[in-house]
């Protein structure tokens, strides 16, 4: 049974006040419903995992069509759901603040907001206009008296920042001042920046994104780095459609069947979702 937003809420704070938990991110009913019954406490949304499953590129989603998805999610399970609301579909904090109140009405437990601007020059919001964003973010949530956890996000690495770790430092440490209950550079993956990050930013807590190759710390090793909060982002999806090329093209080049050996017995899905029914 799906819990109340406030209660939804309260437990998803309390999840970052110690320990380390992964926050898996499903992209479909399906896949949030399978991660819930694999065990996992809590589950965030994925901008790319859905823009793809669309034929669309990350960040081309519209807003509209976004809410409608993040409901989806959170209707889909029990668990808290944490938004991927990219940089608020909005440039100014006025704007941000009104589309987190649609957002808000979903029913997620956390969302985070970005400063991304989609565009090469400048690819990150001024700094004051940034943390101007965040601050308008958190008085929304405020108003709302949900207790929605905030993430703020600083996406220097992603941008290719010439100097990532000292933009990141210290934009976080102005966004947590702004109001951001967790703090999120996705990209890093050096253990030492990290744990500058986890050290400068105390005692909020730190989301490390693992995707791709790039990354190779197991989850003690990000533990013991003091990270709170650790997410897969679109990894999920691509390991999807990583299963789906390479069967897909093997069937087109060779004529071979072969990878279908390897796909999830539908017997076992389709008890899954009966179950769901």
């Amino acid at each position: 049974m799906r819990l109340p937003q406030g209660s939804a809420a309260t437990k998803f704070r309390a999840m970052h006040e110690s320990g380390c938990f992964v926050l898996p991110n499903p992209w479909d009913i399906g896949t949030a419903i399978y991660l819930e019954r694999l065990g996992f406490k809590a589950l965030a949304t994925t901008s790319a995992g859905l823009a793809f499953s669309r034929g669309k590129s990350d960040g081309a989603v519209p807003r509209d069509e976004m809410l409608a998805h993040i409901r989806e999610i959170v209707a889909a399970t029990a668990l808290p759901v944490n938004a991927d609301f990219m940089a608020g579909y909005a440039d100014e904090p006025e704007g941000v603040a009104d589309n987190m109140r649609l957002c808000l009405a979903t029913g997620v437990a956390g969302l985070s907001i970005e400063d991304n601007t989609g565009c090469t020059d400048p690819p990150l919001y001024e700094k004051k206009l940034a943390i101007e964003r965040i601050r308008a973010a958190r008085a929304a949530i405020d108003d709302s008296q949900t207790g929605v956890v905030l993430t703020g996000r600083c996406e220097a690495w992603l941008v290719g920042d010439p100097n990532p770790l000292h933009t990141a430092l210290d934009r976080l440490t102005a966004y947590a001042e702004a109001g951001a209950d967790c703090l999120y550079a996705p990209g890093v993956s050096n253990p030492d920046e990290i744990a500058q990050i986890v050290k400068k930013l105390a005692p909020k807590s730190v989301n490390i994104l693992v995707s791709g190759f790039n990354h190779q710390l197991s989850m003690s090793q990000l533990a013991n780095l003091g990270v709170r909060r650790v997410s897969v982002g679109s990894g999920l999806a691509l390991a999807a459609w990583g299963a789906f090329l390479r069967a897909a093209q093997d069937i087109k080049t060779n004529g071979s069947f072969t990878l279908l050996a390897n796909n999830a017995p539908s017997a076992d899905l389709n008890e899954l979702f009966r179950e769901k029914s």
